[in-house]
């Protein structure tokens, strides 16, 4: 793989499940780096070591193989940074970027809404800035554990071009100071997100827009190191269809549950690939096809609205797409564990085209192998429109041609005079319950033309 020099990279924190806007975080940077030959790095955020848990790890690794989002080289584990971080850290200190804050949550909590009261932008007031030796040992020896703040310039600006939002600027009288070390001696996101970038040679980054204001601070963190910050692109939020917060509520699920729903991913990453991202491609493409055609040029300002309808139109184009193969081994858990293997091969075939997910399944395992479920009362109303001789005639048909439909038809046509809709909906619910379905004659050999006969025999007295 010939390399333009595009290096991406999915950094999430390993606190949860992954859901679909992180999920289309991890996509977009792998289109970008796949569109270009270039590579697409994993990182796990873990340096929370309350919060973080190994499962979590696990699990959205398990995610992105499923989606097929593959990623270069090993995967980064902060958690195992710890020196690269000190020695950076250790860096800032000797060139006075840094120093030691003692200042409880409590008392931040309380300057932070003073600020606010007072209609100033809520910034550290720089309590613990200037604190000589002897303020700090005071500070140490009540018992205040120091998180380690970056001394930010009084005077300037940070400016950067967002991929997706243009140009930027920040004041940095407005910045203040922030935390790069927390007092238990872990490295802050701010400090070892843009370190770990730059360290690895991380040249794009696509991410939330919620991390829209942590940038100027990366930057000025790269500028005190000396490194070379990525570009940055910051996407729009997934919201509901009402433009609120996506949540449970709204239909919004893990991939896991996704997944274990029988969501396909390919049905998964093309509706993400249009959530945020504007395109003229509608087809359902396979993940080279996406790259190809990903450009963050494309990528809008404006919130990208989730719809649960619109996931189910590329499902079920994607289930249309399953090979006979495929779609056997997508329904395999709702079939029946004593079915040969013919049998479920041929079942599979005929229905998984009329399908949305796999548990769909199991109203046609009950038509085809079990016993009929019982008619509504537009079928009820039916059958009994169509009259017990049409149910005997069609019991006929069946009993004399098998499941050669095209004389089954024409036998019930020539012996009853009904023909079209007047023919072939009441056969259907008197065979399956259903109006709609997949087609009668491979449903009929499924599920024999015994148990037709008997289901229309039922009916023609």
């Amino acid at each position: 793989m010939s390399s333009t020099g595009t290096i991406t990279r999915f950094a999430p924190s390993p606190t949860g499940e992954l859901h679909l806007g992180n999920a289309r975080t991890a996509l977009f940077n792998w289109l970008l780096a796949r569109r270009d030959g270039g590579r697409f790095l994993l990182r796990i955020e873990d340096t929370d070591a309350e919060r973080s848990k190994p499962e979590f790890t696990k699990q959205l690794m398990a995610d992105l193989t499923w989606l097929g989002l593959g990623w270069d080289g090993e995967v980064i584990a902060q958690s195992q940074r710890g020196a690269v971080y000190r020695e950076a850290l250790d860096k800032l200190e000797r060139a006075g970027r840094v120093y030691p804050c003692y200042c409880t949550p409590l008392e931040i909590e309380v300057s932070r809404k003073s600020q606010l009261a007072s209609g100033r932008p809520p910034r550290y007031a720089g309590t613990c800035r200037n604190l000589n030796d002897t303020q700090r040992a005071a500070k140490l020896a009540e018992g205040r554990k120091p998180t380690l703040r970056f001394r930010s310039t009084e005077a300037g600006r940070v400016e950067f071009v967002d991929l997706v939002h243009g140009e930027q600027r920040f004041e940095c009288a407005d910045i203040g100071d922030f935390i790069v070390q927390r007092a238990d001696g872990s490295a802050a996101f701010f400090f070892s997100n843009v370190l770990d970038d730059a360290l690895s040679g991380v040249t794009t980054v696509l991410r939330g827009e919620d991390h829209l204001s942590n940038t100027p601070r990366q930057l000025l963190i790269a500028m005190a190191l000396e490194l070379r910050a990525p570009t940055y692109g910051h996407l729009s939020l997934i919201t509901a269809a009402d433009g609120s917060p996506l949540s449970k509520r709204h239909g919004a699920k893990s991939l896991r549950d996704l997944r274990e729903q029988g969501y396909l991913p390919k049905a998964l990453v093309n509706h993400l690939f249009r959530l945020g991202h504007s395109s003229d491609l509608h087809d359902l493409l396979d993940l080279q096809a996406l790259a190809a055609g990903f450009n963050p040029a494309h990528l809008v300002r404006s919130p990208a609205r989730f719809d649960p309808v619109q996931l189910e139109v590329w499902q079920r184009q994607a289930v249309h797409a399953l090979s006979p193969a495929e779609a056997l081994e997508w329904m395999r858990p709702q079939l029946p564990a004593s079915l040969d293997a013919a049998s479920a091969s041929a079942f599979a075939a005929v229905l998984h085209q009329n399908l949305l997910l796999p548990t769909d399944a199991a109203f046609w395992v009950q038509v085809v192998f079990g016993e009929l479920p019982a008619h509504d009362a537009e079928g009820t109303a039916l059958i009994a429109a169509a009259g017990p001789a049409f149910f005997g005639a069609a019991a006929a048909a069946i009993r004399t041609h098998g499941t050669d439909w095209k004389a089954v038809t024409a036998a019930i046509r020539e012996q009853t005079g009904r023909k079209g809709p007047e023919l072939f909906k009441p056969l259907r619910q008197a065979l399956t319950a259903r109006r709609d379905g997949p087609e009668l004659a491979p449903l009929i050999a499924l599920m024999t033309p015994a148990r037709a006969i008997a289901r229309l025999e039922r009916l023609s007295s």
